[in-house]
């Protein structure tokens, strides 16, 4: 792939702060406040909520570093469209919602919807240079001929 360094460095750059959100989210909320967080799932309506809280953590987790590295980064993307698209039904739900509660989630739900975009985009174009996805091989060995 020909690409100058810059772009090299504005792609880790940006992957980085695309993931920074989920992985935060993971280990900064989600685990720490594991039995908080499944109950609050429960409330909204979240089937088996310990079950899909630590799905969720995987796919969060998984996803960002996934994303960060440059490692599989396709997969990574759609685990993280698939946290995004369920994350946005169950909590950002703003057309059962009237008032200011409706106008918050709906800005919920936009930034969930450009967040989908972002994953969609990672999904269609890879991860970009300095990535391992993208990682030159090594040069083959040359065999030399046997001596005789």
């Amino acid at each position: 792939m020909n690409s100058n360094p810059l772009q090299g460095v504005a792609a880790v750059l940006g992957r980085i702060m695309i993931a920074t959100i989920f992985l935060m989210s993971a280990v900064g909320n989600k685990i720490p406040k594991f039995n908080d967080v499944a109950a609050y799932m429960g409330s909204e309506g979240v089937p088996m909520p310990k079950v899909m809280l630590a799905g969720a953590i995987v796919f969060l987790i998984a996803g960002s570093l996934s994303i960060i590295l440059g490692f599989k980064a396709r997969i990574g993307a759609t685990l993280l469209l698939v946290f995004l698209v369920l994350a946005t039904y169950f909590f950002h739900d703003f057309w059962t919602m009237e008032g200011e509660a409706q106008q918050m989630q709906m800005i919920q739900f936009m930034k969930n919807l450009s967040m989908m975009g972002t994953m969609i985009f990672l999904m269609a174009q890879g991860s970009g240079p300095m990535s391992l996805d993208n990682r030159t091989p090594p040069p083959a060995m040359e065999e030399k001929p046997a001596a005789e």
